[in-house]
């Protein structure tokens, strides 16, 4: 039985009290992606007491990690141990009535319904685009709440999707009365490869990422709590630098038929269809990665935002980079279509994860 005088402060709140605080006893939160978002979301519904947490990340921990990754210390860096197995060892000594299950894998169209399981919530922890329109799929296929959040340099964005069903329709649900637009309504396609800032190239505010994460961890708990009411139905952007703060009313957002997604039902990302490809080339110690967006990559763009971590070159045929990484020394080529040769490992995962840190999807 849970002693719920640890939540006692909690179900103080008109909005959450004893009721809400059983909801979030008995459910399940998804947390994909266990870096810097990840890690302060599982922190923050392990010590509300959402009664179950898959945690999923595909990586090893790094020592500038540390900066912003909350859950983390520099023991764990000496043991070495992935950021999922990290993270569930220091939860349960936060909260020992939380079941944790970690799993140390890269989430793609084989694996993402058997990871998500009978989540009611999947929380974005992502760095790339790629996977959150996978999330994006399952969650609307499956009726399950999608909260999404990014952050990078000293900007923050976050947006809570409750998606209306495809037309096949699906049992009803506790939120569809305020049920609205997917990811693909507001964003239907990702950006192209090397488009986009990442923390490698950018960097990161660590109070940038709490204010984020702890925003999704919020939407969380009231999905959880039974509470879809009191969702917010914006897209939020920080900058947290300038303390700048917006939000877009998604309301209107709701495309209706015209989404693929939630309007006709095409799960485009969970079939594979726009899934990026990986190869190991045989006899280098190389990995070839074709993104799943398309469009130019600026190669020039691209070259400025590497050059402090390593030797770039570039011309409007190819970019060629060395650099100093914390796995080890990788040597980079990028071809306008954003398709990338990593040389220095032999495991698509791990040349998945350079691909996403230094160019971005």
């Amino acid at each position: 039985m849970a002693d719920f005088a640890r939540y006692h402060r909690q179900m103080l709140l008109p909005e959450i009290g004893r009721e809400g605080q059983e909801r979030l006893l008995a459910s399940h939160a998804a947390v994909i992606g266990c870096g810097a978002l990840g890690s302060c979301i599982a922190d923050s519904l392990a010590r509300a007491g959402v009664g179950r947490l898959t945690i999923v990340d595909r990586d090893l921990l790094e020592l500038t990690n540390l900066q912003r990754q909350t859950l983390y210390d520099e023991q764990d860096l000496a043991d070495n141990l992935p950021k999922a197995e990290a993270a569930r060892r220091r939860l349960v000594r936060i909260n020992s009535v939380v079941s944790i299950h970690a799993i140390v894998d890269d989430v793609n169209a084989s694996n993402v319904e058997s990871i998500i399981g009978e989540a009611q919530v999947i929380v974005d922890g992502l760095d790339n685009f790629e996977t959150r329109y996978l999330l994006n799929d399952v969650a609307v296929k499956r009726g399950i709440a999608y909260v999404y959040g990014g952050a990078v340099a000293t900007h923050g964005m976050m947006a809570t999707f409750l998606p209306h069903p495809p037309p096949a329709g699906r049992a009803r649900r506790a939120w569809d009365a305020f049920a609205g637009p997917c990811l693909r309504c507001v964003f239907d396609a990702a950006p192209p490869a090397g488009s986009t800032l990442t923390c490698d190239t950018a960097g990161v505010l660590g109070p940038v990422v709490g204010v984020i994460a702890n925003m999704q961890a919020a939407e969380a708990i009231k999905i959880l709590a039974g509470r879809s009411d009191a969702v917010s139905r914006d897209l939020t952007t920080i900058d947290l630098w300038r303390g700048e703060h917006q939000r877009l009313d998604l309301t209107g957002a709701w495309r209706g038929g015209e989404c693929v997604c939630c309007g006709q039902g095409r799960f485009e990302h969970l079939c594979g269809e726009f899934a990026g490809a990986t190869a190991s080339l045989c006899g280098r110690e190389a990995v070839q990665i074709v993104p799943r967006a398309a469009g130019r990559t600026d190669l020039a763009s691209l070259a400025s935002r590497l050059e402090a971590h390593g030797r770039v070159e570039h011309n409007r045929f190819l970019l060629r980079a060395s650099l100093h990484d914390a796995t080890g020394p990788i040597d980079l080529t990028v071809f306008p279509n954003g398709r990338a040769i990593i040389k220095g490992t032999s495991q698509p995962e791990v040349a998945r994860g350079i691909y996403a840190r230094y160019v971005g999807s």
